[in-house]
């Protein structure tokens, strides 16, 4: 079977040519219902239709401040800035809230900060002239301590959620560590305390063995040490709603049904492992550095045999992201990468051993990428800026191969 496949890869398209294969499947998500008016469907949202029974003007009044935590340019595939503006209005409107009792603040994590264009990216112009727009900063030194979580968390949350009201954007996808994104993720790592953030993330390695705990993970809630940590560390800042771009109301409750209908729509069977997998981790911006991009791999490897052939279009214009992501390297060759990691914990070190956890799974990874060859050859890539070049070293004779175009956002199961 020959066939030519057309994959995103930063803000281009890359085409390649599979010939010989015994079959190719492409694996997509299933058809969102489309909204057509998205006035009406915000209105619909937060209003009759709210989960938990708490609307918009149940939860805020007139007379307060209010902080809008949202999700940073990492995620703007989200497109934010269609449904900000409408917060916004509604707020001031029809709630009465003034515009300078209105905060966005940028939920960074531990990601570098926002620029003014991509402020204007995540929020819109218009909102960006009505009110204030912020960078969470986790190293501020105004951090305020909100409490403990039963598991042990030090809870340091950026003032602007203390004391005011909070509605929590976003968008609920799924995620490598914490199940899924979204909701309670907004805040913790969100807008928390870099000391927070490790705490909280370090339970994402076995507490015995040196390798990833297997209660952490994409799709996975029940007995995840670092969901139920997140969510223990939301509830002692106590947001007031959340909007996750298909429903709304209270948090907890708005948020579990974003997981359902993203189950649904993301969650792809497939009735065997493929011999060799064709992926994209999605192109701009979930490609922008290997931090982001390792998601699509990531999914992807869920569909691969083990010890199977994976080609990877995975752009990283801006590396490893982040700023000691390579830095890992070093331990990684001198054997003692688990042992390292387990000494100094960092986010970016442990997205960088699950990324080669997982590289390791398969016998080969060809990956079309800026990075350096050299540099991710130990990880267990091969890398190169050629894709008829890194093609042309897989041979298709016979195997059964998968398409993932798309493959941040799906999850073969």
């Amino acid at each position: 079977m020959d066939e030519k496949i057309s994959l995103k890869y930063g803000e281009e398209t890359v085409e390649i040519d599979v010939r010989g294969a015994a079959s190719i499947e492409t694996i997509l998500p299933k058809p969102m219902e489309e909204i057509t008016d998205l006035r009406k469907a915000f209105l619909r949202a937060v209003e009759q239709d709210a989960i938990g029974g708490v609307t918009l003007k149940d939860a805020v009044g007139p007379e307060d401040e209010v902080t809008i935590v949202v999700s940073d340019i990492t995620r703007s595939w989200m497109h934010q800035d269609r449904v900000m503006p409408l917060l916004v209005e509604y707020l001031h409107d029809r709630i009465g809230v003034p515009y300078e009792k209105t905060v966005i603040l940028i939920a960074l994590g531990t990601h570098r900060k926002s620029t003014p264009e991509e402020m204007v990216k995540i929020c819109s112009k218009e909102v960006c002239d009505k009110v204030r727009v912020v960078d969470h900063d986790c190293d501020a030194d105004d951090l305020v301590y909100v409490g403990t979580t039963p598991l042990g968390t030090k809870v340091m949350m950026n003032p602007l959620v203390v004391g005011r009201k909070v509605i929590v954007m976003g968008g609920t996808v799924h995620h490598m560590m914490a199940g899924f994104g979204g909701g309670r993720k907004n805040l913790l790592p969100g807008v928390a305390g870099r000391e927070t953030i490790r705490q909280n993330h370090e339970r994402a390695l076995d507490p015995e063995k040196a390798m990833s705990d297997v209660r952490v993970g994409c799709c996975k809630l029940t007995g995840n040490p670092i969901h139920e940590d997140m969510v223990e560390a939301a509830h002692l800042v106590h947001a007031d709603f959340g909007i996750n771009l298909v429903v709304a109301g209270e948090m907890d409750a708005a948020w579990e049904a974003s997981c359902e209908y993203q189950r649904k729509c993301y969650e792809i069977e497939v009735k065997e492992p493929a011999d060799i997998v064709l992926c994209s981790s999605g192109g701009y911006p979930k490609d922008m550095n290997l931090y982001q991009g390792c998601k699509g791999m990531l999914n992807a490897m869920r569909a691969l045999k083990p010890g199977g052939t994976m080609f990877w279009a995975c752009k990283c214009p801006e590396g490893g992201g982040a700023p000691d992501y390579f830095s890992w390297l070093k331990p990684l060759q001198e054997g003692h990468l688990d042992a390292s990691l387990r000494a100094d914990f960092t986010i970016g070190g442990y997205i960088f051993f699950l990324t080669v956890e997982q590289l390791n799974k398969a016998a080969h990874v060809y990956t079309l990428t800026e990075l350096d060859p050299e540099m991710v050859k130990p990880m267990g890539m091969e890398a190169g800026r050629d894709a008829a070049e890194l093609i042309g070293k897989i041979d298709f004779t016979g195997k059964r191969v998968y398409v993932l175009p798309l493959a941040g956002s799906v999850v073969p199961v």
